[in-house]
């Protein structure tokens, strides 16, 4: 199988998880009276699950473009460290205009499973690996909204659970293979409930994510480096 190939099935369970959770966002979208045309287009040039929610949000209380900018800045921003920590992973024909190009696929499984990978990442293994779950993400959006009063808020909201799952079917194996692993990942939970439940002062959850990774992060450089 070709890298591109093998990229497409690497991405199937990705886009799978990515249908339900965007089918949510269809719903919501055509519920706060956006268009069924509209709010797939969000998504198709969007990506960004967390962000997109936001961003309706304001759109359906009439926020102004200062507070969409500064929303998507700290919700989205974690994506640059991903994008900084997977640019060392690709291979050398990986050159600026592609990495400008495929950037704009880099999610949190998109990455994840990249990262994983034992060998380089090349142009091709990560365009079939973001193909799939671009198109299941704005499919999903296009189903919820055609369907947005056919199922009950219940189903819709179970729905947006799978995108969690996904992800930690995507770290355990990781989690298995790694002492340390499971000692970044420990610790980056345990920093997320701390900064989540604390009393003194609020903190967005895109910040969260950020300092919990880059603090988990420099936890696992220091005390497990690698050669």
């Amino acid at each position: 199988m070709n890298s591109f190939g093998k990229g497409l099935r690497d991405g199937i369970p990705i886009a799978l998880g990515y249908l339900a959770v965007s089918f949510s966002f269809g719903i919501l979208g055509v519920k706060y009276g956006l268009s069924i045309g509209e709010t797939v287009l969000i998504s198709m040039t969007n990506l960004t699950s967390a962000g997109q929610f936001a961003g309706i949000g304001i759109i359906a209380a009439g926020g102004s473009y200062l507070e969409m900018f500064i929303s998507q800045l700290v919700i989205n921003l974690r994506y640059s460290l991903m994008s900084i920590s997977l640019s060392q992973k690709v291979d050398k024909d990986f050159k600026t205009p592609a990495r400008l190009a495929l950037g704009f696929a880099v999610t949190d499984e998109i990455f994840a499973v990249a990262s994983g990978q034992k060998e380089e990442v090349s142009k091709s293994y990560f365009l079939g690996l973001a193909t799939l779950p671009y198109f299941g993400w704005a499919l999903g959006t296009l189903l919820g909204g055609l369907s947005q009063d056919l199922l009950p808020q219940r189903i819709c909201t179970a729905l947006g659970v799978a995108l969690y799952g996904m992800f930690v079917a995507i770290v355990v194996p990781a989690v298995k293979k790694a002492r340390s692993v499971a000692i970044v990942v420990g610790i980056a939970a345990v920093l997320s409930c701390i900064l989540y439940w604390q009393p003194w002062f609020e903190i967005s959850s895109g910040f969260q994510v950020i300092i919990c990774a880059i603090a988990a992060s420099a936890v696992g450089a220091i005390f497990f480096p690698r050669d």
